[in-house]
C-alpha cells in the first residue's frame, strides 16, 4: 500500500527538472515524439524554470508530493482579457496540463490538485476556467463542475 499524499504546494524553480520529466512521461505516452528525450528535457526545464521563478508570471504550477517525491502536477495559465466597462471579471484560467504518475492514480491526487487550482482561480476572481481534456480525464473534470461548452469555438492547426 502506498503512503498517503503528503502535500500539494506551489512549484518552484527547483522543481523544473522533475516537472520536465513528468511532462515528457505524459506526452510520450500519447503520441510519437519529435525530439530526443534529452533535448526535450533541457528545453522544457529551462522554459519551466523561467516561468516558475518570475514573480510576474501568468503561470502557476502545483505539485503533489508523496514520500518527498513529486508524483503529479497541474499547470495553469492566467489568460488576461482586455478591459471591460461592465461587471465581468477580466481574466480566465487555462488548465493546460494535469498529470499524475500511473502508480498514484485513483487515490484522489488529481482531484486534490484540481481543487487547489480551482480555489486559487476563485480567489483570483477569474471569469471562467477552461481546458481540453483527454477522453480518460473527462469524468474527473465533470466531478469538479466542468461541462462541455456550446459557446467556445476553436481552430486547430497541426502540421
Amino acid at each position: 500500500m502506498q503512503s498517503p499524499l503528503s502535500e500539494i504546494r506551489l512549484a518552484t524553480e527547483q522543481d523544473a527538472e522533475v516537472l520536465a520529466e513528468l511532462r515528457y512521461e505524459f506526452r510520450e505516452g500519447l503520441e510519437r515524439t519529435r525530439e530526443s528525450r534529452d533535448a526535450f528535457l533541457a528545453r522544457a526545464r529551462d522554459w519551466m524554470a523561467r516561468r516558475l521563478g518570475a514573480s510576474s508570471s501568468d503561470w502557476r504550477c502545483w505539485v503533489a508530493v508523496r514520500d518527498e517525491a513529486v508524483v503529479g502536477h497541474l499547470w495553469l495559465q492566467r489568460v488576461e482579457k482586455i478591459p471591460n466597462p461592465v461587471a465581468e471579471p477580466e481574466a480566465h484560467g487555462y488548465v493546460t496540463n494535469l498529470y499524475v504518475r500511473p502508480a498514484c492514480r485513483g487515490q484522489g491526487t488529481g482531484s486534490a490538485l484540481l481543487r487547489v487550482a480551482l480555489q486559487w482561480c476563485a480567489e483570483s476572481g477569474f471569469d471562467s476556467v477552461f481546458l481540453w481534456p483527454t477522453a480518460e480525464s473527462r469524468t474527473l473534470y465533470a466531478r469538479h463542475g466542468f461541462t462541455a461548452s456550446e459557446d467556445l469555438m476553436q481552430l486547430r492547426r497541426r502540421g
